[in-house]
């Protein structure tokens, strides 16, 4: 780490550690939250920040249990990361397709230090000062590798850890529930039992040699760096199932849940007496409201998928950095080291670097789409009862283009609002500033995607020179779109016509006519792979950058296949796409 990296994590570490409950809890008051409330917040969200404490009080406004003095459950798990963790992982998926899911699907690689205690909300940090003082006690200890050793039974198959280190690591479990019942009143049970990390539990005996035939792929010497997590659950739901919304649901009746993509729901299988055939009570972690859902709106989640991670510490890499000669220093931010990159390859890294360096790729978010602020109802504000467009706002856009069908085409296909057209312009401008030369342009088939792109191609005074390829391979997540099959896009002919200077010599890698409706997850991030991966062939090297117009999910979906990164699971991809959104609002949003 570079000296300036060296100050400049310094000063995060500083500013966090000096991040008290005070210094969270002070502006929630000072917004009118009542104290009790807003400790909840702060501890269902991991006490990160002021903006997610506040954002899950707005949300749990309507909450019935909002003031019930019920305290999160917590536990200590030691966690492993970088070549090993990557290894677990395409074991769990492997196993789960080849052998259907076990009991080991429902929670991510740990080994356990302790089982799960209460706290109450205005002593959880001190839980962060006993995991740091836990850590730092055993940290000179801990074992630079792991020895594991591969175990099988017909129930139960999952690595051991040698008694020497398990031994440092029990200490580690002693110390952080000894500091934890002193600083903050709780009663932790450390683990004492054979130590553990389960691959597969409670599965068909007829999938164990299966099993273990995925298992002996996973090399426990893997490059790792193992952390101490501490992550906190909902004491009411343990019991409960966990579903995760995969549709956008809005109520039809008054005692039904409001569902957005990547939703939780918690479902008690006792009290489902009620429930008409199809549909299921369930309570949502988002709102803390009840209601009736249809369950084919969802699917079975793990877990720990509504764990809340509250802080880590890294021990394989504080050695690591301790370790090293040429004196370079780290920060550890509550515990928390700063990411380092020696688990990578090197040769990786840079075959990396050399293919960004002879192609560059912009991503970009389309600018604010009309109905966003309008509604799903903005097209009867602006048609005359024959069917004609007008403006009744000023943040209507001027015009539409014609289309075959009409008005009615724009209902699942709306363009952008004249303050989306001005971000567009205000991106291409700030591009133009910059001095990046773009040289290719490919959009979504949305029409907010190609105005936007069209716009940014205009500051740039390439609108003439650069043809826009229409790319229906980055479009959406069908599955986020409304109804039961795609959406009526404007053909190429359309676009033309509405002056949109389209390529019609490109041929995409996905034709409009192939995009599924209501396609799974795999397919959709499978088709932005595919999409992407031909797009950046079809360009010469060192040919400039090449810009990508299509939408928020495509942040993800569309920059990690050119990294070499796996795909995220399709809650986490869901979470993420939401707080983009929330966060891209206000200008259209650019990866590169």
């Amino acid at each position: 780490m570079a000296a300036a990296e060296t100050q400049l994590y310094a000063k995060v570490s500083n500013k966090h550690k000096g991040r008290s409950t005070a210094s969270l809890l002070d502006p929630l008051l000072g917004m009118g939250f009542p104290a009790h409330t807003a400790l909840k917040a702060l501890a269902a969200t991991g006490r990160k920040t002021v903006e997610e404490a506040c954002d899950w009080l707005r949300c749990h406004r309507n909450d019935p249990s909002l003031d019930d003095p019920i305290p999160q459950e917590y536990a200590l798990f030691l966690c492993p990361t970088g070549t090993l963790l990557e290894k677990l992982q395409e074991f769990w998926r492997e196993s789960k397709r080849q052998c259907t899911k076990n009991r080991a699907h429902e929670v991510f690689p740990h080994i356990t230090l302790c089982d799960f205690f209460t706290c109450e909300d205005h002593k959880v940090e001190c839980l962060y000062e006993a995991l740091k003082r836990a850590g730092d006690r055993i940290l000179g200890s801990f074992p630079v590798v792991l020895p594991l050793v591969l175990h099988s039974s017909v129930s139960y198959l999952g690595f051991f850890v040698n008694d020497g280190p398990a031994d440092v690591i029990r200490e580690l479990a002693l110390t952080f529930a000894t500091e934890a019942s002193v600083l903050a009143d709780c009663t932790v049970k450390p683990c004492t039992k054979q130590l553990h990390l389960t691959l597969a539990h409670k599965f068909y005996p007829h999938h164990q040699r299966t099993l273990e035939e995925l298992a002996r792929a996973i090399h426990p010497g893997h490059s790792c760096q193992w952390t101490a997590a501490l992550y906190s659950r909902d004491m009411r739901f343990v019991h409960y199932q966990t579903l995760r919304a995969l549709f956008q649901y809005k109520p039809q009746n008054v005692d039904e849940l409001t569902l957005s993509p990547g939703d939780y729901i918690f479902v008690d299988p006792t009290q489902q007496e009620e429930a008409s055939e199809g549909w299921v009570i369930g309570i949502s972690q988002r709102t803390g409201c009840q209601g009736f859902l249809p369950e084919n709106y969802t699917e079975p989640a793990g877990e720990s998928d509504t764990w809340v991670k509250h802080r880590t510490y890294t021990f394989s890499l504080a050695m690591d950095l301790m370790s090293r000669k040429d004196g370079e220093a780290s920060s550890r931010r509550n515990g928390e080291p700063h990411p380092s990159q020696t688990s990578r390859d090197i040769s990786s890294i840079q075959a990396l670097q050399a293919t960004i360096a002879r192609r560059s790729v912009l991503v970009v978010r389309h600018g604010e789409r009309v109905d966003q602020i309008f509604g799903k109802s903005w097209l009867q504000q602006c048609s005359t009862p024959d069917g004609k467009y007008y403006r009744p706002d000023l943040n209507f856009p001027y015009s539409l283009p014609r289309r075959r069908n009409g008005i009615k085409d724009f209902e699942n296909d709306p363009p952008l609002s004249s303050c989306g057209i001005f971000q567009s312009r205000m991106a291409g401008e700030a591009l133009l500033d910059s001095g990046i030369r773009v040289t290719a342009a490919f959009t979504s088939p949305a029409l907010r995607c190609v105005q936007t792109a069209r716009h940014i191609l205009e500051e740039l005074k390439l609108e003439k020179r650069i043809k826009i390829r229409v790319e229906p391979g980055i479009f959406e997540w069908t599955k986020w779109e409304s109804g039961k099959t795609t959406p009526a896009l404007m053909t190429l002919d359309e676009l033309k016509e509405a002056n949109f200077n389209v390529s019609t010599e490109y041929r995409p890698a996905f034709p409009l006519a192939s995009l599924l409706p209501a396609e799974s997850y795999d397919e959709y991030v499978e088709r932005c792979a595919v999409s992407v991966g031909r797009i950046v062939s079809a360009c010469p090297r060192d040919a400039g950058v090449i810009l990508i117009v299509s939408h928020g999910s495509a942040l993800d979906s569309c920059t990690r296949p050119l990294l070499g990164l796996p795909p995220r699971d399709s809650g986490d991809f869901a979470q993420l796409v939401r707080k983009e959104l929330s966060v891209l609002r206000c200008v259209p949003s650019i990866r590169k």
